[in-house]
């Protein structure tokens, strides 16, 4: 008997209660693990499927560099989203050996991503990616407009040659485009990203039915969860995910796979 799965299965496990033993002294930015009423069984997530998690500071959310090519390993997932969606398939289809890795890099665009796709992207050979990006793309149009003067034309025309090359190196690869977001809430998001911010997203979304991926529309989704919650409840700053903004990500991800 082949007990492999049971294996990984425990060592995230271990791995999960000896970094609850700090986590009282962590912020709080989505560790939390996602629960779900049902086993969350879909075509794009089969048996031994290795899932990808590209992006930005929102998917980094502090995960373990050394230890990123450990699959499943709770500290190189970070304390975000990833997390969240890692522990809710793992823990609902332990036997189906599953592998979870997370490369997302805080600060980065598309540009960094395109730099390094050999070895965080194609060597990994995902069966699916999500991918994440966009934000800095234009937040640092704001910040360091001497330094970066990235454009909506330049982040959609390096995200379509990242697709492209993506496509093409890994043939059936399944993808997730994750809309890039902002919330007009904290101290970085101002009325004025808007609505040049909005050809960011719309270049996510476009390349996305292009590519014909599945895509997660974060801006409507916690525009929607705002509705009876304030927008800082979901991200302090109006970026960055808070725990229960994390889980809510996690949760509408797995929707969006369950349904493909």
């Amino acid at each position: 008997m082949n007990n492999k799965p049971q294996n990984q299965r425990r060592h995230f496990l271990k791995s999960t209660a000896a970094i609850a033993l700090g986590a009282s002294a962590l912020p709080l930015t989505g560790c939390e693990t996602t629960t779900a009423s049902k086993t969350t069984k879909s075509p794009l997530i089969k048996k031994n499927t290795t899932i990808l998690l590209q992006g930005d500071s929102i998917t980094d959310a502090g995960r373990d560099r050394k230890r990123e090519n450990i699959a499943n390993d709770p500290r190189a997932l970070g304390r975000g989203y990833a997390y969240n969606i890692a522990s809710t398939l793992l823990e609902q289809r332990p036997d189906d050996n599953l592998k979870f890795y997370n490369r997302g890099n805080s600060g980065w665009k598309v540009p960094q991503l395109a730099e390094t796709w050999t070895k965080n992207c194609i060597d990994i050979k995902p069966d699916v990616l999500s991918i994440l990006i966009g934000v800095n793309d234009y937040w640092h149009t704001v910040a360091f407009g001497k330094k970066f003067k990235g454009t909506p034309e330049t982040y959609e025309n390096d995200y379509h040659a990242l697709l492209k090359r993506t496509v093409k190196e890994l043939p059936g690869i399944k993808i997730v485009i994750c809309e890039p977001f902002a919330l007009r809430c904290g101290k970085n998001v101002k009325d004025s990203w808007f609505p040049t911010f909005d050809k960011y997203r719309a270049a996510a979304k476009k390349m996305s039915e292009e590519f014909n991926t599945l895509f997660l529309p974060l801006q409507s989704i916690f525009e929607d969860a705002s509705k009876d919650t304030p927008l800082n409840f979901w991200a302090r700053d109006g970026i960055h995910p808070s725990g229960p903004g994390a889980q809510l990500m996690a949760q509408e991800w797995l929707k969006v796979v369950e349904k493909a």
